[in-house]
């Protein structure tokens, strides 16, 4: 009895690591000086999705590489967002900016696949878009960057029914353009 439960939790274990993808952004090794001289620690930065719209980032830091992913994991998959997509693509393009770097995304014909760098590839792999084209522009190619510039382009994409429900509307009525004094 007691091997049955230990297989179905390590089944359920083995089933709910696959549900999510997780990249590693970064992981940088950090020094803080003190008086009794210095201390290594590691910053890891992760990327991770569900692949159904669903995506979340995460920093996590200890004193050792491993721990460091760990808590970066975890943070990433307890912060996730939805984001409104149009089947495996975007819904029109968008622009996002944090700090320096500027993302602009674009939708692609279907079979085009992601055509992006390294960090904009991750979130939208997580994310579960294959078809997108993505450029960064700006002097700053740090991935941290330029994963938080593409979860700000991200969240400026509106489905037709998210566009229907904040302005009280159905769906004919923002299809045909009608306006309140129009009716």
């Amino acid at each position: 009895m007691a091997q049955r439960k230990k297989e179905s939790r390590d089944i359920h274990a083995e089933s709910e690591k696959h549900e999510f993808i997780d990249t590693v952004i970064s992981v940088k090794r950090v020094t803080k000086v003190t008086k009794g001289g210095k201390r290594f620690s590691f910053a890891a930065f992760v990327v991770s999705g569900k692949q159904d719209g669903l995506v979340g980032i995460g920093l996590g830091k200890g004193r050792e590489a491993s721990l460091a992913v760990a808590k970066a994991t975890a943070r990433a998959r307890k912060g996730l967002s939805r984001f409104s997509l149009r089947g495996s693509t975007l819904p029109f393009d968008v622009t996002g900016k944090h700090g320096s770097s500027k993302v602009i995304l674009r939708p692609a014909s279907s079979g085009s696949g992601i055509i992006a760098g390294r960090a904009v590839r991750a979130v939208m792999m997580a994310l579960g878009v294959t078809d997108v084209l993505a450029r960064s522009i700006g002097p700053s190619r740090s991935g941290q960057n330029l994963v938080k510039a593409t979860l700000n382009a991200l969240a400026k994409c509106r489905s037709l029914g998210d566009v229907a429900r904040l302005r009280s509307r159905s769906f004919e009525q923002i299809m045909k353009g009608s306006h309140h004094g129009a009716q």
